[in-house]
């Protein structure tokens, strides 16, 4: 099925994320389900996205194509090195809907929001 330019018509049945592409939405849903289907071949590691296996295999050779203009930093996939990017910059999108804390990288955030439910727990 063609779709229009920015259109995303493919929805994960787990989350929300959407997907131009049904092989796309197809690939993401493994995240969910825990399958496992790119195996690196020269390690026991396993990826349930192609994208994810092609970023370890570089680190098997050493090779980081995403260089920091400010740093000596360098990173196997974009997701990491634009997350770092941030951190030159002091953008924080990730804003915590509990507290007034904000963050350059989702994990981080994601990190401190367990915080929270600790907090709660005690």
């Amino acid at each position: 099925m063609k779709t229009h330019a920015g259109e995303k018509p493919y929805q994960c049945n787990h989350c929300d994320k959407t997907f131009s592409d049904k092989s796309g939405c197809r690939e993401h849903m493994k995240t969910h389900t825990g399958e496992k289907t790119y195996q690196c071949s020269q390690c026991d590691e396993a990826f349930s996205q192609k994208d994810h296996l092609k970023s370890h295999l570089m680190s098997h050779n050493g090779e980081k194509p995403y260089q920091c203009s400010q740093c000596d930093k360098a990173f196997t996939n974009k997701r990491n090195f634009n997350s770092h990017l941030m951190s030159h910059t002091g953008e924080t999108p990730y804003q915590c809907n509990q507290c007034e804390k904000a963050f350059s990288v989702n994990v981080h955030l994601k990190r401190h929001q367990k915080t929270h439910i600790w907090e709660k727990n005690i």
